[in-house]
């Protein structure tokens, strides 16, 4: 979307949500904030007069305005606004002004401050009047709320009118993302009775590396050497875990183990993996249109990518039918394939795996779904988010293969937990079971070695 039709229709999202006399709006939150009507009239002029600056550009075949002048020009404009109506204003408080207006103008309004504070991990609008968001593991309120339900719904359509998706009351649930790849969840009434709630999971502005996992205590030294080798050596791995335990950061991370001299497809619902190397195709599925057609699943995406000649097939996440469509890839030479997938232990993912495929609609018996996942899948990466809000691989199990009716397993490491600390903090190791696994041979085959002690 163009930025002059982003004013245009922001101008009239603001005209359609003026309070009247009382200064009361429907679903408004009632904020102690002595400048609210000073901001509001300040951000209804600057939209106005920039709506008029761009369309006399327009106009007049001049060019668009550069992203580093518009904002220099709207200082110009809230500054020139603020002379006018509170020339009584400390320095302080016109900086607050100013910065809050260009966050309304530019941003995503209240929450845009938290969106780039480097320490939040999860932010999350309970309707206008309730923010929190995730500081180090934490949930804790935020000091900010929005207006009121228009106001929400302004911000819920600046993020998802420039990716082509749309939220109202026929499709009131949509999954967007910001432009530094963060992942967002919007849902408006009637599905939501509070109000219009965003949920947004951030992604760091530069990808994580092995060494901020150990770092953060994710994983240590060994595991890490081992999960790279298997990436190199071409080994299918899924990661399993339960919500906002981390699985997306470390498919990253392993991702960025593929050797340059690869051609990698991911498929995601909403793109949000960062891979660095030069050779990737990135493809994003897309939901139906306002009449209810044109929909691409993750499904047809995985079909299709196998007639594009893929080194590394990456699927975000598996939830449905096209957990088949992986396993066939996995098992007709796209080796190194990577996927992550909901589950509380590598046990459940297989028994997840198995239901996703029932899902396909193909009437397979039990045994030859199990043996096509016992074939396909070489490890599992279990992560976890435990309760002093840390992030864990608390399992690296490799599959084995058949016993009679039963997928066999083993764990290569594990962490074992010690319990918490006065401070409420995890302890524990993370421990090799003494095993040496099988996928050794299949590494040495790709040309992998790895030393014995790895596994001591």
């Amino acid at each position: 979307m163009s930025l002059l039709k982003r004013l245009e229709k922001e101008k009239g999202l603001r005209d359609s949500c003026l309070p009247g006399e009382s200064g009361a709006v429907p679903g408004e939150a009632k904020p102690a904030d002595p400048w609210r009507d000073l901001k509001f009239k300040v951000h209804q002029e600057v939209i106005e007069t920039m709506d008029g600056e761009l369309k006399e550009n327009r106009d007049r075949g001049r060019p668009a305005m550069p992203a580093g002048g518009l904002g220099h020009r709207i200082e110009e404009m809230v500054s020139a606004v603020l002379d006018r109506e509170a020339s009584n204003l400390t320095r302080a408080e016109r900086q607050r002004i100013t910065a809050e207006i260009m966050d309304e103008v530019l941003g995503l309004g209240p929450i845009e401050q938290l969106v780039r504070d480097p320490e939040i991990s999860e932010v999350m609008v309970n309707g206008p009047g309730q923010v929190f968001v995730e500081r180090k593991g934490r949930l804790e309120k935020a000091n900010v709320c929005f207006r009121d339900n228009e106001h929400v719904m302004r911000i819920i359509d600046k993020i998802v009118s420039p990716l082509g998706r749309r939220i109202d009351e026929s499709m009131p649930m949509v999954d967007a993302r910001l432009p530094d790849g963060s992942r967002v969840n919007a849902v408006i009434p009637p599905l939501s009775l509070i109000g219009p709630v965003i949920t947004i999971r951030k992604f760091a502005r530069d990808p994580l590396t092995i060494q901020d996992l150990i770092r953060f205590g994710t994983l240590n030294t060994k595991m890490a050497a081992f999960l790279e080798a298997c990436v190199r050596g071409r080994l299918n791995i899924v990661i399993s875990g339960g919500t906002g335990s981390g699985k997306t950061s470390t498919l990253n991370v392993l991702s960025s183990f593929i050797p340059e001299n690869e051609r990698i497809i991911t498929i995601e619902d909403a793109a949000e993996l960062q891979l660095r190397q030069e050779h990737v195709v990135t493809m994003e599925s897309r939901p139906p249109n306002i009449e209810g057609k044109g929909e691409i699943n993750i499904r047809d995406l995985v079909r299709n990518s196998l007639r594009m000649r893929p080194d590394r097939i990456i699927i975000g996440e598996v939830r449905s039918g096209e957990a088949l469509d992986m396993l066939q890839a996995m098992n007709t030479g796209h080796n190194g394939s990577l996927t992550t997938g909901h589950a509380n232990s590598p046990r459940d993912m297989l028994a997840r795996l198995e239901t996703m495929v029932l899902m396909a609609g193909m009437d397979l018996p039990v045994r030859a779904i199990r043996e096509q996942m016992a074939s396909a899948i070489d490890l599992i990466v279990h992560q976890a988010r435990l309760r002093d809000g840390s992030r864990k691989i608390t399992s690296i199990t490799e599959v084995l293969g058949m016993e009679g009716e039963v997928i066999s397993l083993q764990d290569i490491y594990r962490f074992e937990s010690e319990g918490y600390d006065d401070r409420g903090r995890l302890k524990g190791r993370f421990r090799a079971t003494g095993v040496r696994p099988r996928c050794v041979e299949k590494l040495l085959l790709a040309g992998v070695a790895l030393p014995d002690d790895l596994f001591v």
